[in-house]
């Protein structure tokens, strides 16, 4: 029966993850080898042979004690460089990744896919293509970990992380919640199934039965009420949110801040957080505790595909954009970043 030091090396960053790893442990062994060494050493060499011999006095070195001051800073930093690149290596996904959202809840991890597939603890991805994770969290801080892909990100309600991968080889991994969650925190695991292209397209064309993310969002904006003041084709008591995704929004107070996930989560929690310039406060209610973190982020990539140049209202797709006439006149939109 093996016994592998490591989980299997099955994304493009676990090499690198494991190659630091390994120096540092090498380095921690040579350093106390030489530690412990020259502990005996002296100890052999300077200890007393008698109870009337007299130590003689020794001043010190400077060069000595610059010199194994410097050398082990120097060394030190080197675990300071690699390791940063490789923190911002992980930190910066391709802008060509595909967008999976992971909602992690006691005790499970639910999973969204833009096509509209939706899964518990498990994950489909194709092999050799970039995955951007959005984390979000329901209720306690998990923790999302894949130790085959060398990732792990802390899951913190009340906001968004991301995380990215590109796995390198077909098969089946574990996922774990790594933070403490409650009682039943060791039965929150999952699977990531890497799949050939071919198969991954074939499960793909399952498709959601309740439509895309951005088709479930429409429908939960117009569930909302939210359509009747986010009108899209002309302005209402609220701003127009076509092409608001990416674009810089003047505030009340004088801030300008980018519309990004953060923005539209907070403005439909918290209305009156952040006000557009112009608009009045108190228009729109608070949505807090009457949707989930999942219906949140189908509202989001619904907004997101509204910044496609000329597409229609609950039109599916690559999120670009918008194009700088867009942004430049929202900058001079007022209004509630998501207000009814």
């Amino acid at each position: 029966m093996s016994f592998p030091l490591f989980p299997e090396a099955a994304s493009s960053m676990a090499r690198s993850v494991d190659y630091l790893y390994l120096y540092l442990s090498a380095v921690t062994v040579v350093m106390t080898a030489l530690i412990f060494a020259a502990v005996f050493f002296f100890a052999l060499k300077y200890r007393r042979r008698s109870e009337d011999e007299v130590p003689k006095q020794i001043h010190g070195s400077l060069i000595l004690e610059i010199s194994w001051s410097i050398i082990p800073f120097v060394v030190m930093l080197t675990f300071f460089w690699w390791g940063a690149q490789i923190f911002f290596e992980n930190a910066t996904p391709p802008k060509n990744a595909m967008d999976v959202y992971v909602v992690g809840k006691q005790w499970m991890w639910k999973i969204q896919y833009p096509q509209g597939q939706r899964e518990i603890n498990e994950l489909h991805v194709p092999v050799n293509r970039p995955v951007k994770i959005t984390l979000a969290s329901e209720d306690v801080i998990h923790s999302f970990f894949i130790p085959a892909f060398r990732i792990k990100h802390d899951v913190v309600p009340g906001r968004y992380d991301t995380m990215w991968f590109t796995a390198t080889k077909p098969g089946r991994y574990h996922i774990f919640c790594a933070e403490y969650c409650g009682t039943e925190h060791s039965g929150m695991v999952g699977w990531v199934t890497v799949m050939t292209e071919e198969d991954y397209e074939n499960w793909l064309s399952n498709g959601g039965v309740e439509g895309t993310m951005a088709q479930q969002g429409e429908r939960l904006f117009e569930q909302l009420g939210c359509s009747t003041c986010h009108l899209l084709d002309q302005q209402g008591r609220c701003p127009n949110l076509r092409g608001v995704y990416g674009s810089h929004i003047q505030l009340g107070d004088g801030r300008s801040i980018v519309a990004d996930d953060a923005y539209i989560r907070e403005s439909i929690l918290n209305p009156n957080a952040k006000v557009v310039a112009g608009y009045r406060p108190d228009v729109m209610p608070t949505f807090q505790g009457q949707i989930s973190e999942e219906q949140l982020l189908q509202l989001i990539v619904y907004i997101k595909s509204l910044a496609i140049p000329g597409a229609p209202a609950g039109q599916l797709g690559q999120v670009v954009a918008p194009p700088a006439a867009r942004a430049v006149a929202l900058h001079q939109a007022p209004g509630t970043g998501i207000q009814q």
